[in-house]
């Protein structure tokens, strides 16, 4: 079997929990200015086994700057976050010192040490015990109606059981979270709710319950075309040029997770289309050379393939490839196995056993097991069609023409 690039999964399985893990918690939020990022939806793993095209991307770090939020609550959410890393410095420092925190300062307190201890379980990949920390936290939080770390916690639990496809879970965690920031006066079309939006269409698509991943997708991906015009029709002095380029990533990352879900319901014109527009703004906005640009074009070369377009896949995923070798690019394995795929469907059996090769060595090396079971069935793949060739050029061929029968009577 080939290794396409396209339905790179709705949810993380253990190796790219490892990854999370190493890369600490920043992974696990729903707002880079929380200080933890949220976990890219090119990471994620679909549910859906339909599709002969599934295969595992793994998001750049860099392409998660499209995953911050730009309002004065998440910017509030922010300042939060920075007094509870200050508070802990601080508790280590002022044993000595007589305590002349109010109750309020010491459950804050208290709510912090429960994080750290949450992250820290994460970090060494102790999840449950994690997950207990976080609902002390939460607990805590609500008892002191804190709800800036009432939103905070129902994130670190709606990602954390994200990434460990406890999809029901996360559902209602992400809900949750909504709520509070909605209830607070966050709008509708803040960068935040909408990345959370985002996340529950991947979730609804991962329990096949297209009607509202549609409903989802198509939400995120209005909201943030109307703020991208409305930034156009603001004074200069009032455009925040950081603000417009998150929004626009944002953009672009509703298109990719949503052309993920076209390739994975087989409708490949359509995730054609949204695999395009989502190349233009990272390339705009991140450049040709950009990790994540590399991937959405390897993607696009894959759905090409998928759709017999192997001359138009070919060179675009060459193209991948070789900038990838120039920039060092993290996931150099899977681009180098798509590429073999499409190299495959084009009969370059050669060309695509050495370049599967690499791809294994490389995915070995890094220990990227579900890569290296993807290349194994691809070379598979290489040998049943090698043999199927063998096997149509040694059998014997038929005629194709009757033999010849005297219809004339005999003449006299």
């Amino acid at each position: 079997m080939a290794l396409p690039a396209v339905n790179r999964a709705l949810f993380a399985n253990r190796s790219q929990i490892k990854q999370f893990i190493s890369e600490g918690l920043r992974n696990l939020s729903l707002s880079s200015r929380c200080n933890f990022s949220t976990q890219s939806l090119q990471c994620l793993k679909t549910a859906t086994t339909q599709s002969n095209a599934a295969t595992v991307h793994r998001r750049s770090q860099l392409y998660r700057n499209c995953e911050s939020n730009g309002d004065e609550n998440s910017r509030a959410t922010s300042n939060w976050t920075y007094a509870m890393w200050s508070a802990i410095a601080f508790s280590f420092f002022s044993k000595a010192e007589e305590d002349t925190r109010t109750e309020a300062q010491k459950k804050e307190d208290e709510i912090i040490l429960l994080l750290k201890r949450a992250k820290l379980g994460i970090m060494r990949g102790q999840l449950h015990g994690a997950n207990g920390f976080l609902h002390q936290a939460i607990a805590l939080a609500h008892q002191t109606h804190n709800t800036q770390a009432i939103i905070y916690t129902y994130s670190l639990m709606a990602n954390l059981a994200y990434v460990q496809g406890e999809l029901d879970n996360a559902e209602k965690l992400f809900k949750a979270a909504m709520s509070f920031m909605l209830s607070g006066g966050t709008p509708q079309d803040d960068n935040g709710v909408i990345e959370m939006s985002l996340k529950l269409a991947t979730i609804y698509a991962g329990q096949n319950k297209n009607d509202l991943a549609e409903t989802g997708f198509q939400f995120c991906t209005e909201s943030l075309e109307a703020k991208l015009e409305k930034f156009k029709e603001l004074p200069a002095e009032e455009q925040s040029e950081e603000l417009r380029m998150e929004t626009r990533l944002l953009l672009g990352l509703t298109l990719d997770s949503h052309a993920r879900y076209m390739a994975a319901t087989h409708r490949l014109s359509q995730a054609a289309l949204d695999y395009k527009r989502a190349l233009l703004i990272c390339r705009e906005e991140q450049g040709e050379t950009h990790p994540q640009s590399l991937v959405l074009l390897s993607d696009l070369a894959t759905i090409l393939d998928l759709q017999g377009r192997h001359d138009e896949a070919l060179p675009l995923v060459k193209q991948a490839v070789e900038l990838s070798r120039e920039a060092g690019h993290p996931d150099q394995h899977v681009l180098l196995g798509n590429m073999a795929g499409v190299l495959l469907h084009n009969g370059l059996f050669e060309e695509s056993v050495k370049l599967y090769k690499e791809a294994l060595a490389l995915a070995q090396s890094v220990g990227d097991e579900e890569a290296v079971e993807q290349i194994r069935e691809g070379l598979k793949e290489v040998g049943n069609r090698r043999k199927a060739q063998k096997a149509e050029a040694e059998a014997p061929k038929t005629e194709t023409e009757a033999p010849k029968t005297d219809t004339e009577a005999p003449q006299e």
